[in-house]
C-alpha cells in the first residue's frame, strides 16, 4: 500500500531521520511557496491573500489538515494561496505569481545545500563524526535540498493545475487556447502523474533529476 511506502519509515531505526527530513522539509518548503505566491501577487496589487488571511506562517493555513495527513501517510501533500488574476497590474502578473512559488523551491533548495557544503567542506566530514546530529544534519540539509529541487521541477510542468502551466498560458496565448479547449484538463494531469511513475521505475524520474541536480551543486564545492 502506499500508505505503508511512506510511514513505515518511520519504524525502521534507520528511517527515523529521513520520515522526519522530509515530513518538515515539506511543510517549510510548501509553505514558503505559498506565501511567495502570496508576496508576489500584492505587489502585483493583489490584496486577496491579506483579505483572505493567508498571509501566516501557518502550514495549515495553506496546506489544510488532509494535506498534512497525506503527507505523514503516503509522502504527497499539497497547498493553495487564493490570488484574483484579474487586479493584477502587470499584463504578466498570473505568470510572474505563478512563478513565485516555484522559484521559492529553487532559493530553498540552494540556500540548504549551500548550508551543506560549508558545513562538510569547513566543518564536520561528510561521513560524520562522533557525534549523532552531525550526520542527522547532512542527513536533513540534503535532503532539503533534493526535495525543493524536485519541488521546483514538479510545479514548473506546464500541466494545470500546476505553476508551469499558468505561467506557459500566460506568455503564450495558443497554449492557453489549448487548455481552454479540453473538455476534461484533470486527464493532462493524470497523464502526467503515470509518466513521472513510468519514468521514476525506469530511473530517469523527478526525483533522479533532482538528485542529479543536488549532486551537482554539491560536486561545484568539490563536495567529497
Amino acid at each position: 500500500m502506499l500508505a505503508a511506502f511512506f510511514i513505515e519509515h518511520l519504524f525502521e531505526p534507520q528511517g527515523q531521520v529521513y520520515f522526519a527530513s522530509v515530513v518538515l522539509t515539506v511543510i517549510v518548503s510548501i509553505t514558503l511557496h505559498e506565501l511567495a505566491h502570496g508576496w508576489a501577487a500584492l505587489w502585483q496589487g493583489d490584496d486577496t491573500p491579506r483579505r483572505t488571511g493567508h498571509m501566516r506562517a501557518d502550514p495549515l493555513t495553506h496546506m489544510g489538515g488532509m494535506s498534512l495527513l497525506a503527507l505523514v501517510l503516503v509522502g504527497i501533500a499539497w497547498g493553495q494561496m487564493p490570488v484574483n488574476p484579474s487586479r493584477f497590474r502587470h499584463r504578466y502578473g498570473h505568470a510572474l505569481v505563478a512563478a513565485a512559488g516555484p522559484l521559492m523551491n529553487l532559493l530553498l533548495a540552494l540556500f540548504g545545500l549551500t548550508i551543506l557544503a560549508l558545513w562538510t567542506r569547513w566543518g564536520a566530514p561528510v561521513d560524520g563524526g562522533p557525534e549523532a546530529w552531525r550526520r542527522n544534519l547532512e542527513v536533513f540539509l540534503f535532503t532539503f535540498g533534493r526535495m525543493n529541487f524536485a519541488l521546483a521541477l514538479f510545479n514548473l510542468a506546464p500541466v494545470p493545475p500546476l505553476d508551469g502551466a499558468t505561467v506557459l498560458s500566460d506568455l503564450v496565448p495558443a497554449y492557453r487556447r489549448f487548455l481552454a479547449g479540453l473538455r476534461q484538463p484533470e486527464m493532462l494531469f493524470m497523464i502526467f502523474l503515470m509518466v513521472l511513475f513510468a519514468t521514476s521505475s525506469a530511473g530517469t524520474g523527478l526525483f533522479d533529476l533532482a538528485d542529479a541536480a543536488t549532486r551537482a551543486y554539491l560536486d561545484a564545492w568539490n563536495f567529497r
